[in-house]
């Protein structure tokens, strides 16, 4: 790219930026929500076209259209927010859009690359019968990794492509990516996770406010230089301090024997009025059912869940947040789970209260205060809730929750996808809220999520709790060896 601006009316998304990516890297783009990122990349595969500059496809100029004029050329992007078509099956989606594909017949083609490819990212039980709309969004996000790869391209786009994966499938991922890179292809990479840009990244550019910051090596700055590109803050400033609760500060949440499945082992544990606690594990060990369960999403649940010493039902969510009981839920899927895509933002920010009693849903004021705390960034509570980045929706999921004041809140991986401003502005509300006497329960793929804003971890493996890590203990190297149930290496602690 040379020169390249895109202006949406007044407002300016790239000023002026010169970029290259090269055959045989895989090239990182960090910057938080707004710096220009999603724009780069919907100009380089042909979504948008510039206002003004040039792109270069193997050093001759292009002006693609369409996507479908990039995918010719072998640009192929794989989005954050999925792509797949939900009502259509898994071989429809992988076969739609390629070329020379039709839905009609079987393309042997594709689909035995794809088989290969979901074999080697633990996606072997997914069906190609299957409607999408029926995977997880692990599962859905393994198909969008097959269906990119099976295009063949010349120039892969992966943005946040690993979000909904475990650490271990996402090292298979990886993988492939690196094998792709190795036979010539160019890969273009967005994550907000560090340690996956230093697994991955061969050269790393750092945009802000439209404008391109720096390029450098894999390994030339530390984490807080780069931060500090990104968003002018210190890696340290982005957790707020710990003030764990007080000794004698009262239980609200507390398991007793609580099983959510027939293989999940009883889980006993408490969380007392101020206190973070952690949920860690590889996906799929029961962190994310355990607190579906707590919720009342899920039926034939054993033992005992107590809020303020008083053993709830239940029976669901509407039991779940009345007054008395004061739970809210946040769910790991926003856009499938959290929201309603097509409604308003007003309209979305009122599901919550529905059903309470001594709410009047409809009255926006009840959300005000949420949302200014949250700094929600919208053109309209009218306009669709679509139409808010990543991060805003999550914001407009938090707002409809406390703006019923919850007393316990159930939290599964809410940072998922989203800028690095965004996270600290949650991660500060948490702690807001913890002082505040909230019980805050976090499920968390992010070991610094762990480390530095819960005051305990619990570690799951095959439906159970396998370690429980506080104070000293608490480091990166204990939750991977607890999460993977070996012993924690010596001098851990003092790592």
């Amino acid at each position: 790219m040379e020169g390249v601006t895109k202006r949406f009316g007044a407002t300016v998304a790239l000023h002026d930026v010169d970029f290259q990516c090269y055959p045989g890297e895989v090239h990182a783009i960090l910057g938080e929500n707004g710096a220009g990122k999603s724009t780069l990349m919907k100009t380089i595969s042909g979504v948008l076209r510039p206002t003004s500059g040039q792109v270069f496809a193997a050093g001759q100029p292009v002006n693609f259209k369409s996507p479908a004029d990039a995918m010719a050329a072998g640009f192929v992007c794989m989005y954050q927010e999925l792509s797949l078509v939900p009502d259509l099956t898994v071989r429809e989606n992988l076969l739609l859009g390629a070329s020379g594909s039709g839905l009609g017949r079987l393309d042997t083609g594709p689909l035995t690359r794809a088989t290969q490819i979901l074999d080697q990212i633990d996606g072997q039980g997914i069906r190609f019968g299957a409607k999408v709309a029926d995977l997880t969004l692990a599962e859905r996000q393994q198909v969008e990794v097959a269906k990119a790869l099976i295009r063949d391209p010349k120039l892969l786009i992966l943005d946040e492509a690993t979000s909904a994966l475990n650490s271990s499938v996402v090292e298979k991922v990886f993988d492939l990516v690196r094998a792709e890179r190795d036979m010539g292809v160019a890969v273009l990479f967005i994550s907000h996770r560090f340690h996956e840009i230093e697994a991955l990244a061969d050269r790393i550019s750092v945009f802000r406010n439209g404008a391109r910051v720096e390029t450098f090596m894999n390994g030339d700055h530390d984490y807080a230089a780069i931060i500090n590109m990104m968003v002018g803050q210190r890696i340290e400033e982005l957790f707020p301090p710990k003030t764990p609760p007080e000794p004698d500060a009262p239980v609200v949440l507390e398991l007793n024997d609580f099983a959510w499945a027939p293989e999940a082992h009883p889980t006993s544990f408490a969380v007392k009025a101020g206190q973070i606690v952690g949920l860690g594990g590889l996906d799929g060990q029961g962190q994310s059912t355990l607190l579906q369960g707590v919720f009342g999403l899920l039926r034939g649940t054993r033992g005992a869940v107590r809020v303020n010493g008083e053993t709830i039902p239940l029976t669901g969510p509407k039991a779940a947040k009345q007054a008395r009981i004061g739970l809210a839920y946040i769910p790991e899927d926003r856009k499938a789970d959290g929201l309603i895509q097509d409604q308003s933002i007003a309209e979305n920010l009122e599901l919550a209260a529905l059903g309470r009693p001594d709410l009047n849903a409809m009255d926006l004021a009840l959300y005000d205060g949420a949302l200014q705390r949250l700094e929600l960034k919208h053109g309209g509570l009218d306009l669709p809730v679509s139409s808010l980045s990543g991060g805003n929706q999550q914001k407009v999921v938090l707002a409809k929750w406390l703006a019923l004041a919850p007393r316990v809140l159930l939290l599964a991986d809410p940072t998922r996808g989203i800028d690095v401003k965004t996270k600290t502005q949650i991660y500060g509300l948490l702690r807001e809220l913890a002082d505040q006497g909230v019980a805050i329960l976090l499920l968390s793929t992010d070991y610094e999520e762990l480390i530095h804003l819960c005051d305990e971890t619990h570690v799951f493996y095959g439906g159970e709790i396998v370690q429980s890590l506080q104070g000293d203990t608490l480091t990166a190297q204990n939750i991977i060896a607890a999460s993977l149930n070996i012993p924690s290496p010596k001098h851990a602690q003092h790592a």
